[in-house]
Order: C-alpha cells, then sequence, then structure tokens
C-alpha cells in the first residue's frame, strides 16, 4: 500500500472552513467547532481553559513542559492585537481623570505688534 503520492491525490473534500470568530481556517465542519478559537464555545480556547473543562491529557500535557503552548497562542489573541476600539478610548479617559461635562480653555492668542 502507497502511503505517500498517489494518496495525496484523492484528497478533495475539506475538513475545516473558515471560522466566523476567529477569520481562520480552522472551523472542523463534521465536528461544528473551530480549532484555533473554541467557538461556539463561549470563551476563547486556550490551555487553562482546556484543563478547566477537564480534557485530562491536554491539561496534564500544559504541567508537564515548562515550555508551554498557549503562551505563544495567548501573545498572537490577547489585549492590544486587535483594534481596541473602545479600550484605547478608556485609556485616553483615564488619563484625563475621567473628566466630564468641562470645557477646554481658550487658548490666548499672542498678538504680533
Amino acid at each position: 500500500q502507497t502511503k505517500g503520492t498517489s494518496s495525496f491525490g484523492k484528497r478533495h473534500n475539506k475538513t475545516h472552513t473558515l471560522c466566523r470568530r476567529c477569520g481562520r481556517s480552522s472551523y472542523h465542519i463534521q465536528k461544528s467547532t473551530c480549532a484555533q478559537c473554541g467557538y461556539p464555545a463561549a470563551k476563547l480556547r486556550s490551555c487553562e481553559y482546556l484543563a478547566a473543562c477537564g480534557w485530562g491529557a491536554l491539561a496534564n500535557l500544559c504541567s508537564r513542559f515548562a515550555d508551554n503552548w498557549s503562551v505563544k497562542a495567548k501573545r498572537r489573541k490577547t489585549t492590544g492585537t486587535g483594534r481596541m476600539r473602545h479600550l484605547k478610548v478608556v485609556r485616553r479617559r483615564f488619563r484625563n481623570g475621567f473628566r466630564e461635562g468641562t470645557q477646554a480653555k481658550p487658548k490666548k492668542v499672542v498678538q504680533a505688534g
């Protein structure tokens, strides 16, 4: 039995398609779950989340190795990697003490004379 070239020619069915949450081509059509973000689960897929869900084997893998697989994944997905439409406004308001209902003082115009 040939496991290589002749077998690859028979591949024409897609197992994964685009995920509507993360946008990657990781949504498994038959399982109806995304391999990348875990959609349709409410929480985003991560190593700690899998451990909490009771995925025993994966939870053991996470704790067994010092090089935790989710560290890089978190760096890709964390806050600040996207647009931060709301948070960047909150950050600016925080710097100014969440002031409201005030007006900027008019700048004094220096007359040349």
